[in-house]
């Protein structure tokens, strides 16, 4: 990255499949919801990468991803997860994290003070991406809070809600946030600064100009996910994207802060990720 003028890590720390950070203040997430106990991110590991990374320029942005991509979370944190319902009756799997719980909050409220302390960042990537609302829907309790709320069977803002506290959280510790750009497009109630990746493919530039219009920082990555290379020359397509072709004034072009390329797991693994990452840049 150093060599490359790569400056910062968005490191995606934890997903449904697994909760390798181990978090000193709820050691149960990485002790029940990692692969094993030797598939984690010791506190010194982490202490390790930063330094690491610090001497080479380079900040390291932890994302949290919530309240979807959470069922590792639910491995060691009971009553985190909601319960979804078959009917009248519980099923047995669970969804996203449960959004009407005051546990919920207390939780995230202590876990995002620990994270606070281990990573020196300014930013918390806070997540806020494809959410499912199909258990949400399903459980009574959640159907009669939404009720009270007025807000329908809308779930966009219920997610929103759920966000919002999270947001307000982040702000309480002096982090500033990074979420995914669902959570504009739910029409949150973001603080001033709030930075939101674009990372939609259909549209992005049309993204790009709602955002800075409402007068929020973007980080672009629509068109750089190395995991979807196909065949052939890809990095001319990469190169011959400018993050400023999008209509808006001066002032919207300069919200925006930067350009992230991502590389998720679905089809890279140990065997190709250098390739892989190194092909496009």
């Amino acid at each position: 990255m150093a060599f490359n003028k790569f400056n910062v890590l968005h490191w995606h720390i934890v997903d449904d499949q697994s909760f390798p950070y181990q978090s000193v203040t709820f050691p149960g997430l990485s002790k029940k919801g990692s692969y094993s106990s030797s598939h984690v991110y010791t506190p010194n590991d982490v202490r390790m990468v930063i330094e690491y990374a610090r001497l080479r320029g380079i900040r390291i942005v932890p994302e949290f991803d919530s309240p979807g991509h959470t069922q590792s979370w639910g491995e060691g944190q009971k009553d985190l997860l909601t319960p979804c319902y078959n009917g009248k009756e519980p099923s047995g799997a669970f969804g996203p994290i449960n959004p009407i719980w005051n546990t919920t909050y207390s939780f995230l409220s202590k876990f995002f003070k620990e994270i606070s302390t281990v990573f020196p960042d300014e930013f918390i990537h806070l997540g806020g991406d494809e959410v499912d609302f199909d258990c949400w829907a399903s459980n009574p309790e959640i159907q009669d809070f939404m009720r009270d709320k007025g807000f329908g069977r809308n779930f966009k803002k219920l997610e929103s809600f759920y966000m919002q506290a999270v947001l307000d959280m982040i702000s309480a510790i002096n982090k500033n946030s990074i979420v995914w750009q669902e959570v504009f497009d739910d029409a949150s109630k973001l603080m001033p600064g709030t930075v939101i990746q674009v990372w939609k493919v259909e549209d992005y530039t049309q993204e790009q100009s709602k955002v800075t219009e409402a007068g929020f920082p973007v980080i672009l990555s629509a068109p750089w996910y190395l995991d979807w290379i196909s065949y052939g020359q890809d990095w001319k397509r990469y190169y011959a994207v400018d993050p400023l072709s999008f209509e808006g004034s001066q002032e919207q072009k300069k919200l925006v802060i930067g350009g992230e390329a991502c590389l998720w797991g679905e089809y890279v693994d140990a065997t190709n990720l250098t390739p892989r990452l190194w092909y496009g840049i």
